[in-house]
């Protein structure tokens, strides 16, 4: 057992461990239930104090990337963030990014596919309009590839999110941690309803997204994004409605 691990461990979490990857699943199991009493922001110092850097995060700088953004920066101003860009953002997300890197100061890592979008088009075509597996195909070479990357040369070994378990049906269970070889992911605010969303963007006078306004609540690519009132559910405002998530966060973190 590592260095690392070792001082993650409580008494009883010990006492029941038979090897290393049961014991990093019982200290998991503990620090779960312990996060559910702890604030947002204790939930990034405990982090931040405990688990292996190098720290980062990630944003897609959406509809409610800033309070993640202000929350960690508050914490750990310098931590570097981690945006993949497509290529395909509204003109509006690239002027947010804008606004909000001065605005909070951000140590912004820019990650893309290595084929340019033209080349991607020429080469493949409109993959985003060939299907489910036209989707899947496309998230992978400009999304998820992109972020392995971003975590391999970055050399992360904690990676915190800003998902929610109120934001859709898929992320109904996501834990405030996870744990995938020496890898770790941290979700400070997975707990966090709508309303605590809007009180933070209120109490810290955060800028919302330009998109939001106009009924956009989940923003990815210009191909791929539907307002709100323009479906039937929710679900729908993203990738034609044959899939939720991206890939991001979704891959095994110990294959990175």
């Amino acid at each position: 057992m590592n260095a690392v691990a070792k001082d993650l461990f409580p008494p009883d979490a010990q006492s029941v461990a038979f090897d290393e990857n049961e014991s990093r699943m019982a200290a998991l199991g503990y620090y779960e239930r312990s996060f559910a009493h702890m604030t947002a922001e204790n939930r990034v110092r405990w982090s931040l104090e405990r688990l292996p850097g190098n720290h980062v995060l990630s944003s897609s700088f959406g509809a409610q990337a800033a309070v993640s953004l202000h929350l960690l920066m508050k914490v750990a101003p310098g931590m570097p963030v981690i945006l993949v860009d497509t290529g395909y953002l509204f003109p509006e997300t690239y002027r947010y990014i804008d606004q909000l890197s001065e605005r909070l100061n951000l140590n912004l890592k820019v990650y893309r596919s290595e084929l340019s979008t033209a080349w991607q088009e020429a080469r493949f075509g409109r993959r985003w309009e060939q299907g489910l597996a036209g989707i899947e195909a496309y998230n992978q070479a400009n999304k998820v590839e992109p972020m392995r990357r971003a975590l391999r040369e970055l050399q992360a070994g904690t990676w915190f999110a800003g998902l929610r378990r109120r934001q859709t049906h898929s992320r109904g269970n996501i834990p405030f941690l996870e744990i995938a070889g020496s890898r770790w992911k941290v979700h400070p605010i997975a707990d966090w309803t709508d309303r605590d969303v809007g009180r933070y963007f209120g109490k810290h006078n955060l800028p919302r997204h330009p998109l939001w306004a106009k009924g956009y609540v989940s923003i990815g690519d210009t191909h791929s994004t539907r307002p709100i009132h323009e479906v039937e559910h929710m679900d729908e405002t993203r990738f034609h409605g044959l899939k939720r998530e991206c890939g991001l966060h979704e891959f095994d973190l110990s294959a990175v």
